[in-house]
């Protein structure tokens, strides 16, 4: 690769090939995640077929097929921590499997083809198609527990949130932070069942709710992001979704804390045995260790971190984020692809 490509500000041990050693190791860099971009975009477009079909496994399988494919003609030693298979019993993607071609940085992966399959299946908006990489070693392995109850914001809420408080004095204290008005916050939360006293106490405290019918990935990312309507992201969600969300805001600057919730004692025994302590405060950095992750989304149905996918005669039109710790920026690609080549 030419050297004129390589950001030697933001990279300035990267060598001509465009991968940074540290300490003697390679490490994930800003051309690794334009190549991850592909294997995105791919399983988007295969999984737009079921959009609003009301199959989601069907959807979620042709995602799975189309990202694995992709990744492994990426020039990394990826090993997925947060996996497809250990989530929906999938047969790729799975917890410990190898992805790449074996050549290049050792990395952590999570991955999830499809964040809101059900979303996908109704046809309805903030699906997306999302993998996050990190060095190797440095994710928290979390698929022992199923759940953890997360709480995520932008800058304004390091040092002033916490998890272990109540509610509305975390409401109170980001608005001052953010000098807004308590009634003027947004706050982002899964609408289920087990949230209705936590929605409850947030109206109560004079906020708003913006309530997520799947898909807190998206939830969490936005409250994290500067200028969009939502301020706070909390509630009980998926673990896998809690340490992707964390390494897009490790590149956002923003603040995040998440404690397991066990949902029986059997897997209070599976999170103990693998590690993960039931009643720990898990703070951004024990969810992933380091500054250098790299988070890529691209849309498969349309919503407020990006676009879905769109089909317009003989070109597919996709739409992603690319966010990249070591260097705090935030990229958007669009892409054009021949129909002809797909189908």
């Amino acid at each position: 690769m030419p050297s004129d490509l390589i950001d030697r500000e933001t990279d300035p041990d990267a060598t001509e090939t465009g991968i940074a050693p540290v300490d003697g190791m390679l490490h994930p860099d800003r051309n690794l995640a334009l190549e991850l971009v592909r294997a995105t975009e791919a399983a988007a477009i295969r999984a737009t077929p079921w959009i609003g079909k009301g199959r989601k496994n069907d959807a979620d399988g042709a995602a799975v097929d189309a990202m694995r494919a992709f990744l492994a003609t990426v020039d990394f030693d990826g090993v997925i921590v947060i996996g497809e298979g250990e989530k929906d019993r999938a047969p790729m993607l799975f917890n410990g499997e190898h992805v790449g071609t074996g050549h290049g940085p050792a990395c952590d992966i999570a991955v999830d083809p499809i964040d809101g399959t059900s979303l996908t299946a109704a046809g309805r908006q903030n699906a997306l198609s999302v993998i996050a990489v990190s060095d190797r070693g440095t994710m928290l392995d979390a698929s022992g527990v199923f759940y953890m109850d997360k709480i995520v914001a932008g800058p304004a809420g390091r040092g002033v949130l916490d998890i272990r408080r109540p509610i509305g004095e975390n409401l109170r204290a980001l608005a001052a932070a953010e000098g807004k008005d308590v009634g003027d916050l947004r706050v982002a939360v899964l609408d289920r069942p087990r949230h209705a006293r936590l929605i409850e106490q947030i109206r109560d405290a004079g906020a708003g709710t913006w309530l997520l019918l799947d898909g807190d990935v998206a939830g969490g990312i936005n409250a994290a992001r500067h200028g969009t309507r939502i301020d706070l992201c909390v509630g009980v969600g998926g673990s896998p979704e809690g340490i992707t969300t964390a390494c897009a805001i490790k590149a956002l600057g923003g603040f995040m804390q998440a404690v397991p919730a066990p949902r029986d004692e059997a897997e209070l025994e599976r999170a103990v045995a693998s590690g993960v302590d039931p009643d720990r405060v898990y703070e951004l950095e024990d969810l992933v260790a380091g500054d250098n992750t790299l988070f890529v989304a691209t849309g498969v149905t349309d919503g407020g971190l990006v676009d879905g996918v769109r089909r317009d005669g003989p070109v597919i039109h996709t739409s992603s984020i690319v966010l990249r710790s070591k260097s705090g920026t935030v990229r958007r690609i669009t892409a054009e692809h021949l129909v002809s080549k797909w189908w």
